[in-house]
């Protein structure tokens, strides 16, 4: 007697192969194994000719998914099928979530399995938790599976509707995501605010004070001193807060829209003259203690993490973006080190409780143990992706150093771990301090903060990877005082201060916006986030999401035509209605036919609102204080603008998003157009001008002028970071000579030079038809100073791998069997992938980096080979690739051609391989258990 096992990844199935008997047989689905047509091809022939077609979903017939087996799971399909064969028994054990089930349903439509079958769930990989989940199976839940599926419909029909009109009134290849369009939204607002903000200035005093002289004879301030237990001597800071009773103004009384103080608000606005002539007044004059405010405050532990809090912390603190945090969590649950990384719940079992507790009673103390075990309860209706909160796993909890993880893995582990740990510990009990001091009609407030006991902060503390640096940071002691002492002012001076505009989102706050207004659902931020910054709309700078001028074009059409769809309470309330679906509260037909096809139905609008779009309009961007027109063209953003001489058009450089676009870069874009290029000066050998101009990929510096004879004049872009009005002659001079020859390699003879290029400076070992190794130049080296011998140390460095994390592969796999090249697998933004050459190939997303071979790698690279996957052929293929209506629930990268009633077009391959599978319970289709 054999059992099959299908779980979806290869590491997954590693793992739980230890915990199962021998005659358990563990296979791995590699995620869907059927989803919605990704392209026309995937179309059976036998429904190409159908208008629906290009759906996938019959929206005529009950809203009927039109299932397909990519081509790509064919193979695994085959293999299953195979497998069961020789089974007598077959367990569905994906996971515990939405999608989990709805694999295992797909799973069930396709394998038709004449065994008895099983669902087995668990949200850790351990032996207990395995060999418990089999005692336990179940059926599978048909309400869940329907709730996924209409999820699946639902985003296929918003995605596929909008995006063809996307691509007629703006630009080709645009998407507009059920979720991701709400996000994008959020984005643009914000920046709107702050294009909209004006700025306040206003001025205060801060002075540093000491405490008095003791009294001779006596050692300090008395036993009964409000401070004098705990108090230390030393200077403390007083900041102004009042003049002649009157509240001094500071940036929260400053209206946002007009720079100036809130009507209404009584306060007193210091310019720098009147601050200073304050300070001349108080000069020299004493200073006297008026009160003194002591506060007790407990603080307790957060709950721990669920997928959003997770997401939001390490980005915080491991500058983690939500896609790469989520990967290295879905590897630490199927290796078996935490519990299951899709939840919205911060429950946790009382052998979780008990685990925790036994590491706080055995690193930190009884005293640092709760009185009571903490449970947390989840507000959130919708809370039911898994059942409980992100933890280690098993019944007792590995510290990080037990676990012999390293690198970024220990990292988040040893973030997953310490919040567990604190959720369980005692409350942090503080002292918060206020001492009034009173200078003439002015006064003075400094602020202080005492741990009377750390609790919960000696293991962790949100916001910083070292709870004991932090918890002396927090930390702010005042000296010991009294009602009536006279503090010595050793300085004073006057401070000028200015408002700042509302803060950017990052993906950490982007990610608690939308958990918070109750878009999209926790195992979906990731892939949106992703969508929004691979498809144009944001870019991620220095950690902030910054929309682009596509994203204030999409947004506004979208806004001014379909505003439902980009309302967060709209999208909420769908949200709502899934879970219900889920639960049997309501019905999955009439809401999608009520949504899409009913009067107010989206099919409906956009036949109605198509024709009402002036793809021009559509085109253009308004935007604040700029005259100028801001137009999406077929190959970007461009200025469009009105002169004597008739219109006038100015590429937009690619990197300037429109929170860089003020009115003088508009006018220098628009000068430079008509006027011709700035004038730097003369060369000081050639006599030839020099120019600074403003190109697609940002400014730039030529010698001499365009003419026939001299078609391509020498050209060198600016460092990185700077600014076109700062360049010198001399600077432009010194540019233009790259690329530098610094001298010969000892080794082989071949040049050794130093230049700029698209990603940077760099060094260069040119040695001709054997090749060119590269290496980044960083500072404080500098591309125009840079040694020979320098150059030569940098270039006997290992070689990084651009878009890795790191020089050091995550595995080793074995040389090339034709070019001898070694081959290892490296972590990129997008996630691992094998290099060859010219050629990237991205693992799937199923695929484990453990389980990865040498023959897959060369398989994975003569595909992507096959497909054109080289530098140069990706390029050509960008330009004609068909771009996605993307559901990002699903995270789908492509989408159909737009289809005409007679003709279907070839789409774009998908880009990723995880599918979300769709399900419904039509009249044509049952379901099994």
């Amino acid at each position: 007697m054999s059992t099959l096992v299908i779980v979806e990844s290869p590491t997954k199935a590693r793992t739980i192969r230890n915990f199962l008997p021998s005659n358990y047989r563990v296979e791995a689905s590699m995620g869907h194994v059927r989803d919605l047509p990704s392209s026309a091809e995937e179309i059976p022939e036998s429904v190409k000719g159908e208008k629906w077609a290009q759906l996938g979903v019959n929206v005529e017939a009950d809203f009927e998914p039109l299932y397909v087996i990519p081509k790509d799971k064919k193979k695994i399909v085959k293999e299953l099928k195979d497998a069961l064969k020789d089974a007598t028994e077959l367990i569905l054990a994906t996971d515990e979530d939405r999608e989990g089930e709805s694999i295992s349903w797909h799973l069930l439509q396709i394998l038709k399995p004449k065994v008895p079958i099983k669902r087995m769930v668990f949200h850790e990989i351990t032996r207990e938790a395995i060999r418990d989940a089999l005692t336990h199976c179940r059926d599978i839940d048909n309400r869940v599976v329907q709730a996924q599926e209409t999820r699946r419909i639902l985003d296929r029909l918003v995605g596929y509707t909008l995006s063809p009109l996307l691509w007629k009134k703006i630009a080709w290849g645009l998407s507009a995501g059920r979720v991701q369009s709400v996000a994008v939204r959020l984005l643009v607002r914000r920046e709107r605010e702050r294009r909209a903000f004006r700025q306040g200035s206003y001025w205060d005093l801060k002075a540093l004070l000491t405490p008095p002289n003791p009294p001779l004879g006596k050692g300090g301030a008395s036993d009964n001193s409000p401070l004098g237990k705990g108090g230390q001597g030393g200077a403390f800071d007083a900041k102004l807060v009042t003049v002649g009773n009157v509240k001094v103004a500071n940036g929260s009384d400053f209206d946002e829209n007009t720079g100036q103080i809130i009507a209404g608000r009584r306060v007193l606005l210091l310019n720098e003259e009147q601050a200073r002539a304050l300070l001349d007044r108080i000069q020299n004059k004493p200073w006297t203690v008026g009160n003194i405010e002591e506060r007790p405050v407990t603080r307790k532990p957060s709950p721990p993490f669920t997928t959003s809090t997770l997401q939001q912390e390490a980005n915080r603190k491991l500058r983690l973006g939500a896609r790469e945090t989520m990967r290295i969590a879905q590897s630490l649950y199927e290796r078996g080190f935490i519990t299951y990384m899709r939840t919205d719940s911060v429950h946790l079992s009382e052998q979780a409780i008990t685990a925790a507790r036994s590491c706080v009673q055995e690193l930190y103390g009884s005293e640092y143990l709760s009185p009571q075990p903490r449970k947390y309860t989840t507000k959130s209706k919708g809370a039911q992706e898994a059942h409980e909160a992100i933890r280690p796993a098993g019944s007792t909890f590995r510290t990080p150093q037990q676990t012999g993880l390293d690198g970024i893995d220990f990292r988040l582990y040893d973030l997953i771990w310490k919040r567990t740990v604190a959720s369980q510990m005692a409350d942090s009990r503080q002292t918060h301090v206020t001492v009034l001091t009173q200078v003439e009609d002015a006064g003075f407030r400094s602020s202080g903060k005492r741990i009377d006991f750390p609790g919960f902060l000696r293991a962790y503390v949100e916001g910083s990877d070292d709870p004991n640096a932090a918890l002396e940071d927090q930390e702010v002691i005042l000296p010991a005082l009294k009602v009536g002492d006279k503090p010595n002012c050793k300085d004073v001076g006057a401070v000028g201060h200015e408002t700042q505009p509302p803060a950017r989102y990052t993906e950490a706050s982007l990610v608690k916006m939308l958990e918070s207004e109750g878009v999209g659902r926790p195992s979906t931020y990731a892939s949106i986030i992703g969508t929004i910054v691979d498809r144009g709309y944001a870019k991620l700078i220095a950690n902030a999401l910054i929309p682009t001028f596509t994203a204030f074009a999409v947004t506004t059409l979208l806004e001014t035509h379909f505003p439902d769809l980009v309302d967060t309470g709209f999208t909420s309330r769908m949200e709502q209605t899934l879970d219900e679906i889920a639960t049997g509260e309501a019905k999955w037909l009439p809401y999608l036919q009520k949504f899409y096809t009913g009067e107010m139905g989206l099919a409906t609008q956009v036949k109605e609102q198509e024709s009402q779009i002036d793809a021009k309009v559509a085109r253009t961007v308004i935007l604040e204080n700029i005259t100028a027109k801001v137009c999406i063209g077929k190959y970007g953003a461009y200025l469009e603008s009105e002169s004597e001489e008739g219109q006038v058009k100015a590429s937009i450089p690619q990197d300037l998003t429109p929170a860089d676009l003020d009115p003088e870069k508009v006018d220098f874009l628009l000068k430079q157009k008509t006027e011709g290029p700035e004038k730097l000066g003369l060369h000081p050998e050639t006599g030839e001008p020099i120019y600074v101009l403003i190109g697609n990929y940002g400014p730039y510096v030529q010698l001499g002028d365009v003419s026939e004879t001299n078609k391509k004049p020498k050209r060198s872009s600016l460092p990185k970071g700077t600014d076109k009005d700062s360049v010198t002659v001399e600077m432009a001079v010194s540019l233009l000579t790259l690329p530098r020859l610094l001298g010969t390699h000892p080794d082989t003879g071949a040049k050794v030079q130093a230049n700029l290029g698209m990603y940077g400076p760099y060094v260069v070992h040119d040695q001709g038809k054997v090749g060119k190794d590269y290496r980044s130049i960083k500072p404080p080296d500098d591309v125009l100073t840079i040694t020979l011998d320098r150059a030569l140390e940098l270039l006997s460095q290992p070689k990084a791998v651009r878009g890795s994390k790191s020089t050091t592969p995550l595995k080793e796999l074995g040389a090339h069997p034709e070019s001898g090249e070694l081959l290892n697998v490296y972590d990129g933004r997008y996630g691992p992938y094998v290099k060859h050459g010219d050629i990237n190939a991205s693992l799937s997303k199923d695929e484990s980096v453990e389980n990865f071979t040498l023959q897959k790698a060369l398989d994975l690279l003569a595909a992507k080979e096959a497909a054109g996957g080289g530098k140069s052929s990706s390029k050509s293929k960008k330009s004609t690739k068909t771009a996605a209506a993307k559901s990002e629930t699903a995270t789908e990268k492509t989408a159909a051609k737009k289809t005409t009633a007679k003709k279907t077009t070839t789409a774009a391959k998908k880009t990723t391989t995880k599918k979300a599978a769709t399900a419904t319970a039509t009249k044509k289709k049952t379901t099994s258990s």
